[in-house]
């Protein structure tokens, strides 16, 4: 700010000529009626009442006049700056009046029209993802075979040639269903359990009817697991049985194959076994399918790693095999004459790759949340 001016006349002062307050309170008048929206006003309000406007910059000026012409030129600074603040409100008002007009008609409700209470809901997508993977097996000629939850340990165990000391036998991994006291008091052992896998009703399958067999069984079944983010206690299974003449590994992955491509869509889409061993198949196998995300491509390629397979390129799905010779003696299947295959695996793990699933809690906590953007498939 410069030093009081005792020398010079007033209107000497460039900022503070009468004209020169004439023309910015003008300019900034011209500039609120200009302005189309609430928006441009703000702009034009910092430009022309801001600490750096024309107007504020002149007032800045007075302090530099004698004391004999301070008063004039604050008043006509004044009131330049009164007819721009009036001119600022006014307009301002003018553009709310127009927003909440537009407003109005623009998000307008007509609540007259009738409401749906009910809100939509949506099927579980464990029945849903179920009841497609039947589709795929009974379009290639296989039956749905169904059996019940609680089963003899005949069934569950021994008829699948897993021997008595077999660690899955034990009350770690399976719920035993209790028997009646004994006269002195002391629990019966049953023979009956929740069954582990759907495997028994594999079992029940060759025990009802005589080969050639081709049967798909899904269902629930239980273990002794914590539930987790990976682990539910009671969870569902799918497993395949295929009994006929001359049945080989071949006719095995065939099936795999098809499975992986009809149920994550796509040319390309294969699997691969890796050796294993399961007492009820020999020879056995671990059954893992190509990555349906990356297929494969992110092996080895550090610009493009892959969250779902940890660019490994493969994603293990279950286990599966040959019926082992042993199983179909059991069941009255000569095993001269007939082979078969089968294969299983848990339907919540295939819901998890299929839709990005992290938390298994999330499928049975029944919170409507998860299961509505599923929708009703049907």
């Amino acid at each position: 700010m410069s030093a009081p001016n005792k020398s010079y006349d007033p209107v000497e002062v460039e900022a503070l000529k009468p004209e020169e307050i004439e023309r910015m309170r003008d300019e900034a008048l011209a500039a609120f009626a200009a302005a189309g929206g609430l928006d441009a006003l703000h702009e034009a309000k910092i430009a022309h009442t801001g600490p750096a406007s024309p107007l504020a910059l002149a007032n800045r000026e007075i302090g530099a006049l004698p004391p004999h012409a301070k008063a004039e030129a604050g008043k006509r600074v004044g009131q330049a700056r009164g007819a721009v603040n009036r001119s600022l409100a006014a307009r301002q008002a003018e553009l709310e009046a127009e927003r909440d007009a537009r407003v109005l008609v623009e998000e307008a409700v007509d609540v007259t029209l009738p409401y749906d209470r009910t809100p939509s809901g949506a099927r579980h997508p464990l029945t849903t993802l179920s009841e497609r993977i039947e589709d795929v097996f009974t379009a290639m000629g296989y039956e749905v075979a169904e059996g019940p939850e609680a089963e003899t340990e005949w069934l569950n165990f021994d008829a699948l040639n897993i021997a008595a000391d077999h660690p899955a036998r034990g009350e770690h991994d399976t719920f035993f269903v209790r028997g009646a006291r004994r006269p002195g008091g002391e629990a019966a052992g049953s023979g009956v359990v929740l069954r582990t896998h759907t495997s028994p009703v594999q079992v029940r399958s060759m025990l009802d009817r005589e080969p050639p067999l081709y049967v798909i069984c899904p269902g629930r079944v239980y273990r002794t697991d914590d539930l987790d983010a990976t682990h539910t206690p009671v969870f569902h299974q799918v497993e395949l049985l295929a009994v006929d003449e001359g049945l080989t590994m071949a006719d095995l992955k065939g099936t795999l194959d098809h499975m992986v491509r009809a149920l994550f869509g796509g040319e390309g889409m294969q699997t691969r076994l890796r050796p294993n061993f399961f007492p009820f198949t020999e020879p056995s196998a671990e059954m893992d399918m190509v990555c349906y995300v990356c297929r494969g491509e992110s092996v080895g390629n550090p610009d493009r790693p892959c969250r779902t397979c940890s660019s490994e390129g493969w994603i293990e799905l279950g286990g599966c095999g040959m019926v082992n010779p042993k199983v179909l003696t059991a069941c009255g299947v000569d095993p001269g004459k007939y082979s078969g295959f089968a294969f299983g695996f848990g339907i919540e793990r295939m819901l998890m790759f299929r839709h990005n699933v992290e938390d298994m809690r999330d499928m049975v906590e029944g919170d409507v949340r998860f299961t509505r953007p599923f929708g009703m498939e049907i």
